[in-house]
């Protein structure tokens, strides 16, 4: 269940630190007090997104935490699986912050964690019905659904479209074969002529590289042989003047003649020797580029004409001549399925067959499960209905046969009648507010019969209702809560009496800021509130009593 819920710097709310009991946790307050702001944390907490708007004014950050206590064994081994275990008594605490800037923590029992885990075991940990699910009742798509969760049948649905994801596939794949032969012929054509084309030329990866550089020295051929003609003449000499080489000579020689009888020289002449060696030795290798530099206008051309072919080549197969190449793969793998496809088409076309009867199979498997559901589940919620002061309602599921599609073969819809002698409509066409708050109500306690989801929350559930009908959802809301936790925000009376823990949500100015303050009721302090949601702003001495008859009441009941 969840224990804890602690909310730092959302919107009005400073800091609260909310705790709750097993039972039937009401929550009550007047318009603009902050019930709104108590969902969104609890949504936050499970994962969905919260806008950094929420953050108090003035506040760099906002924190929500929430701590689960005494979690099934079930729910446990189900967190297992996905790397976020429980600690040694089954509890878990969740941790979201919120910074100005835009960045989001979470954490699940101290370890880092990501929006998408915290979505993925939400509905393992809470059940929530807010304010607007009754409009999931005007959904064709949801009534599915509902049935779906009823009969258990989520993982048959998932084998389902496991089998159909297969078939389109394979469907798909046999669609985009079935050109006509002219079209097919043109391709081959086309595909022969551009891998011919690719293969002709050749091509070296790196190549374009080396071409560039080799063009950029052919094209500065007169600098670079006049630039290397002129450095061997500084090392060998000219006519007129002696070179580099010579004179190091000569003071390797001078320096040698020194260091005979100063021992201090020798090192420096050891190092002019060395120096002379080199000199000599690169003077050589000078002659030999110059006489292995090949400057044939000839050669410029060739080099010219090969990168314009890969430039031309560039513009109709990749950005490079890696890109050209993968590209030229690619074309022979399509050219190898064009001239394939025939036979690959016949053994496609048994493939697709196979596939669709084996899903179509799996769909009218399903199906028959689903009118079994359907038949159980429309007791379940008549029966609830019922309870809930609508004793002449009817309801049925109508289920046609449609064409395989992702949910399967199945078009459902429920259809109601809320008088006697009435036909049967179409729930999203006759139900009022209060009915369809009703209805949900009664069809979130039949699901939840058949999981383990032990905290359930309604955001204002009776909306729509009033007197004895909101009598008996709280009523209701109190029979649910003795098998699992039940958290409600509500504006009736008839409703909040039946709580086990009454906590009022309200709202004060000081010192020019609003504060928003959470906190639980004594009998006495109940009764002033139950006064309060009934007669409004004056508190008259009978509206007390009443309030005080409405909890004495709810409690014997």
């Amino acid at each position: 269940m969840l224990s804890q819920l602690y909310i730092k710097n959302i919107a009005v709310i400073r800091e609260a630190v909310i705790d709750f009991e097993n039972g039937l946790n009401v929550f009550t307050g007047e318009t603009g007090a902050g019930k709104s702001i108590l969902i969104n944390a609890i949504n936050a907490v499970l994962g969905e997104r919260i806008s950094k708007d929420m953050i108090r004014t003035g506040e760099n950050k906002a924190v929500i935490s929430a701590i689960f206590l005494d979690l099934p064994d079930i729910v446990q081994k189900d967190l297992d699986e996905t790397g976020y275990a429980c600690d040694e008594e089954g509890n878990l605490l969740i941790y979201r912050e919120i910074s100005q800037d835009g960045k989001s923590v979470c954490k699940i029992n101290g370890r880092p964690a990501t929006i998408s885990i915290l979505k993925q075991i939400s509905p393992l940990l809470i059940n929530i019905h807010g304010q607007h699910d009754n409009q999931q009742l005007l959904s064709q798509q949801k009534h599915l659904h509902f049935l779906d969760s009823y009969g258990a049948l989520t993982g048959m649905l998932g084998q389902y479209q496991e089998l159909y994801c297969q078939y389109t596939a394979a469907k798909s794949e046999l669609e985009e074969m079935d050109i006509d032969e002219e079209e097919k012929n043109r391709q081959i054509d086309l595909l022969r002529y551009q891998i011919d084309e690719i293969d002709a030329a050749n091509l070296e990866p790196g190549e374009e590289e080396a071409l560039k550089s080799e063009r950029r020295l052919l094209q500065n051929a007169v600098d670079v042989t006049r630039s290397l003609q002129t450095s061997i003449g500084l090392l060998e000499g000219f006519d007129n003047m002696q070179g580099l080489s010579d004179l190091l000579i000569s003071l390797s020689q001078e320096m040698e003649q020194a260091a005979q009888y100063m021992q201090t020289a020798q090192p420096l002449s050891e190092r002019i020797t060395g120096l002379s060696y080199e000199f000599e030795g690169m003077a050589g290798e000078m002659r030999e580029l110059l006489d292995s530099f090949d400057c044939d206008p000839a050669r410029l051309e060739a080099v010219e004409e090969r990168l314009d072919l890969i430039y031309h080549l560039k513009k109709k197969y990749g950005q490079d001549i890696w890109a050209i190449l993968d590209y030229r793969e690619r074309s022979a793998e399509e050219l190898d399925i064009l001239e394939r496809s025939d036979s690959h088409r016949q053994e496609l076309s048994v493939r697709v067959k196979k596939l669709q009867e084996e899903a179509m199979k799996a769909a009218e498997q399903l199906s028959e499960k689903r009118k079994q559901a359907a038949l159980a589940f429309t007791k379940a919620v008549q029966e609830e209905l019922r309870f809930l002061d609508m004793p002449s309602v009817t309801l049925s599921v109508r289920q046609e046969q449609k064409p395989l599609s992702e949910d399967g073969i199945d078009s459902v819809e429920l259809f109601l009648s809320t008088n006697v002698g009435e036909d049967e409509k179409s729930l999203a066409k006759i139900a009022s507010g209060g009915e369809l708050s009703r209805i949900m109500l009664s069809i979130k306690n039949v699901l939840a019969s058949h999981d383990d989801v032990e905290t359930m929350i309604f955001d204002e559930v009776d909306s729509g209702v009033s007197g004895r009908a909101a009598q008996k959802i709280g009523k209701k809301l109190a029979q649910v809560s003795k098998n699992r936790q039940v958290i409600v925000v509500t504006h009736l009376a008839q409703v909040a009496c039946y709580a086990n823990r009454h906590l009022l949500i309200a709202k004060h100015v000081e010192d020019g800021r609003t504060f928003t303050t959470i906190s639980p009721l004594s009998d006495e302090e109940r009764i002033r509130e139950l006064a309060r949601i009934n007669a409004g702003e004056e508190i008259t001495g009978l509206a007390v009593e009443h309030a005080r008859e409405m909890l004495e009441n709810a409690k014997k009941g």
